[in-house]
């Protein structure tokens, strides 16, 4: 038996199906309360794997579309449903085309605006690297640390993960507010 060909949907074509979706976003819980596609259930991309189950049980009622910043994230989490015999599209270009194409996003109250973890990675490994260099100046065993995150860097782009993603999600700003509703709670939705 083949895996299932997850199938990606433009902004305005998942807009036009919204109400057949039951829509998943792979982010981060702080960027996810920053807004979301409305409806979507909020089931972080490092924790797909305990929501197999639940995810299976949710595609045998109705199609999936699995949602993040700008695709990348959503992506990797269809090929990882795929792999578990579950179809599921992705939204192209992630919550920033949709967007930026005039669609709103929910906001839920206390939510605040974060910045993505593509861009968030970024910003912590060129700073690390540059301040690798810069302390290599006085100390050239200090330039390793530059090395280290290049390769790190390398290492996710061959592998499409990224381990500076995992430890930066696990800060207090990517965390959900208190009062958002935790994994099991989604999970428990999903089954329902």
């Amino acid at each position: 038996m083949t895996s299932p060909v997850p199938v990606s949907l433009s902004p305005a074509q998942a807009a036009a199906r919204l109400p057949e979706f039951t829509v998943i976003d792979v982010r981060a819980p702080g960027e996810y309360a920053a807004g979301h596609v409305p409806g979507a259930l909020n089931i972080p991309l490092d924790h797909l794997s305990d929501a197999v189950p639940a995810l299976k049980s949710a595609s045998a009622r109705g199609a999936l579309l699995i949602v993040c910043a700008s695709g990348v994230r959503s992506t990797r989490a269809c090929d990882i449903l795929s792999a578990a015999d579950i179809e599921a599209a992705t939204l192209t270009g992630g919550t920033s085309a949709w967007e930026s194409e005039g669609h709103g996003l929910e906001r839920p109250e206390g939510g605040r605006a974060i910045w993505p973890m593509e861009r968030q990675v970024r910003l912590a490994a060129g700073s690390l690297v540059v301040a690798g260099l810069l302390a290599g100046v006085r100390y050239p065993a200090a330039r390793w640390l530059a090395a280290g995150i290049g390769s790190g860097l390398v290492f996710s782009a061959v592998t499409g993960t990224c381990g500076m993603a995992a430890a930066l999600s696990k800060l207090p700003h990517n965390r959900a507010p208190r009062s958002a509703a935790g994994l099991d709670a989604t999970l428990d939705a999903l089954q329902a």
